[in-house]
């Protein structure tokens, strides 16, 4: 009978392994071999990293001097603008000063509209004092005189006629337009929320209200006109060029010959007499208002204008009352010697 084998039916236990045992100098030559294949893209996202974070340091770094900058130069500008205004105030307090000294000395100030001109602590200063009577009063001045005026500046005919006639009617008690003026109702058809105020004018920046009345011929008559006046015709003493060129019938020739002639006199110590075609419109009394205007121009550019309406009262306790004290518009740069 033939052998039979017979598969055994237990189990076979596996051959047990044992983990290799690594020298240490296996070991770093496997980490090194490792380093050595970190994938090099990691390495330039993080120079990337460290560009961009320095690109955003320095830009914040260059907002902040920057703001400090003008931070810096804001307030030193503040600061210019504001010795430039004290300077121009104090300008204004000494051309008063100067006009109470005796009349008989010859340095004493005049209020003829003569420019008078000096240097503090490296600020230019200019003062320019003349009487209030040498304007035109827009209360109190004839038709014809505000008339003239309007055609002096450059304004046309037509326009004239339509301004004066809106001004005496805001200036009237009536509520009657003249031919060519306004009244309410035509200030309320023009979408305007006042009326005239049919009264006289408080002050001349009022005139702006006045229907028609542009911003450029108002800023190239106002200077001429004043509420402080209250007569009908001007003081051709002290009265600027422009004033005088508004005296119907004046022609240049005219008013330069009197103004040098004028000027002559008041130079060698005189009393300058009347400007002879304006005799119809001249008012030969002197007011004691006057108007103050200080230009104070520091080194650095800065420029402040006072402009001063003062009335000399004559009494030792309060000698003057200022009546306005507003900022001033600054002369063109042409204008500035």
């Amino acid at each position: 009978m033939p052998h039979l084998m017979m598969k055994s039916t237990m189990p076979v236990s596996p051959i047990p392994t044992f983990p290799r045992q690594r020298g240490k100098g296996q070991t770093n030559r496997c980490a090194s071999f490792a380093v050595k294949m970190r994938p090099k893209n990691e390495r330039g996202i993080a120079l990337v990293i460290v560009l961009w974070s320095v690109l955003l340091l320095t830009v914040i770094a260059g907002n902040f001097v920057f703001a400090m900058r003008t931070e810096t130069l804001v307030a030193r500008n503040a600061v210019s603008a504001a010795q430039a205004e004290a300077v121009a105030n104090g300008a204004v307090h000494r051309a008063l000063y100067e006009t109470y000294k005796p009349a008989a000395n010859a340095d004493t100030w005049k209020t003829d509209g003569r420019e008078r001109q000096w240097e503090r602590n490296g600020a230019k200063i200019r003062v320019v004092m003349m009487d209030e009577s040498g304007k035109i009063d827009i209360n109190a001045g004839s038709d014809d005189l505000l008339r003239g005026l309007l055609l002096s500046v450059g304004v046309d005919a037509e326009k004239s006629e339509q301004l004066l006639d809106a001004i005496l009617d805001w200036r009237d008690a009536d509520t009657l337009p003249r031919p060519k003026g306004a009244e309410s109702e035509a200030y309320r058809a023009s979408g305007l929320k006042y009326e005239p105020a049919n009264a006289p004018f408080d002050a001349v920046e009022q005139l702006q209200q006045v229907l028609g009345m542009s911003h450029d011929i108002y800023l190239r008559v106002a200077p001429l006109l004043t509420v402080h006046s209250r007569q009908p015709g001007i003081n051709t003493l002290v009265a600027p060029r422009a004033v005088l060129m508004a005296i119907p019938g004046a022609d240049p020739a005219q008013v330069d010959a009197y103004l040098e002639q004028r000027k002559q006199s008041l130079a060698d110590g005189q009393i300058p007499s009347p400007f002879p075609a304006g005799a119809a419109f001249t008012s030969a009394a002197i007011n004691s208002v006057i108007n103050v205007r200080a230009e104070a121009r520091m080194a650095d550019g800065a420029v402040f204008v006072r402009e001063a309406v003062v009335r000399r009262s004559g009494e030792a306790k309060r000698p003057v009352a200022f009546l306005a004290w507003k900022e001033g518009r600054p002369a063109p740069a042409a204008e500035v010697r």
